[in-house]
């Protein structure tokens, strides 16, 4: 089968490897349908050091599945599914407490012998516990909202849910990257009054618009913390959703956020040291949360959404291309010509 493989900075390649297979009782094999480029793959796409073993591409896709292990009683050949990006068995501690992300049994494609997800097919363990089920017939046109809720807009939801947003309160968002956008669509999903967007591209501060956003802010830096101070009367946001991860946009988080106010963040830092010290988060009483979002804790209370029309969080993707063109995919989105390519094998 074709699958995709990262060998260093700039360099993709979409190569013939061996087809995936159970290997443990509880694995399924799913045929891909549609998967996608995530913004966390652009990281290693800018600084990965070059090397002789490529790196197997790709976390987020709904497909068909094909093969399942003895142990996978909840699923059957033909079941057409939604994987979250990250698998687990939703059965431990850990999972019943909503974080499967961390999951005691869980794991990440891509890495040891699991392959990535922009491929003809992929090898997913724990089946019975990662995948949800999608009725049958579902039209094709929905394709890729339901490939959103294997990362891009669970990862923004998750940033609300975590930010405890609510009706009546401020939300500042940062980042106009998908999901920044998929931030906003919750924030107004959970009834936030107002909703300011700190992005700088107008293609995609027009579609944060569409998704509920009140207000956009283009600067960056003090000047972008004066604009948001502004639009909040100088009391700061009661919830800022950082989704960038670089130090940058933490810094205007804690610039902005109001006293007494959460920072939620799903940006992966690309930092390991952060100022929480009396002039950043202590000063304020601010609470910081946030981390790699657990979406199969959300995708069937969301589902219904995106199947009865409510929400549309497919329109992040705004670039459709084939698996051989992977190369171009990231080269698009690297370039900012594309804000989320998804994928057809």
């Amino acid at each position: 089968m074709r699958a995709t493989f990262m060998y260093g900075a700039g360099d993709v390649r979409v190569e013939q490897t061996a087809d995936a297979v159970i290997r443990q009782p509880t694995d399924a094999v799913v045929r891909i349908v549609r998967s996608c480029v995530c913004g966390s793959d652009l990281h290693p796409f800018g600084s990965m050091p070059a090397g002789t073993d490529g790196a197997a591409m790709g976390h987020e896709f709904i497909g068909v599945v094909e093969e399942i292990g003895s142990a996978v009683t909840n699923l059957v050949r033909g079941d057409f599914v939604i994987s979250p990006f990250a698998y687990c068995d939703n059965t431990c501690d850990i999972c019943k407490d909503g974080f499967q992300t961390a999951c005691v049994n869980g794991g990440w494609y891509g890495l040891g012998d699991v392959g990535g997800a922009q491929a003809e097919a992929v090898r997913v363990p724990q089946a019975s516990g990662t995948l949800v089920k999608v009725p049958a017939g579902v039209d094709e046109a929905l394709y890729p909202s339901l490939l959103a809720l294997s990362d891009v807009y669970l990862t923004g939801y998750h940033a609300a849910f975590m930010g405890k947003v609510q009706p009546g309160r401020t939300v500042t968002v940062i980042g106009d990257g998908a999901v920044g956008l998929s931030a906003v669509l919750s924030a107004r999903q959970m009834g936030a009054e107002h909703i300011i967007l700190m992005g700088r591209h107008t293609d995609r501060t027009d579609l944060g618009r569409t998704f509920g956003a009140t207000h956009v802010v283009a600067e960056r830096g003090e000047e972008g913390v004066a604009q948001v101070m502004e639009l909040t009367g100088g009391q700061g946001s009661h919830i800022v959703l950082e989704a960038v991860g670089h130090l940058p946009a933490y810094e205007q988080a804690y610039g902005i956020v109001r006293a007494g106010g959460v920072i939620s963040r799903v940006g992966v830092p690309q930092y390991e040291d952060a100022p929480v010290g009396f002039g950043s988060l202590f000063g304020k009483n601010v609470t910081l949360n946030g981390g790699p979002a657990p979406v199969r804790a959300y995708i069937e209370e969301v589902l219904p959404d995106v199947l009865e029309g409510r929400i549309d969080p497919g329109q992040v993707f705004d670039r459709t291309l084939t698996l051989d063109e992977v190369p171009a995919a990231y080269r698009a989105m690297a370039d900012r010509d594309a804000l989320k390519v998804q994928l057809i094998p």
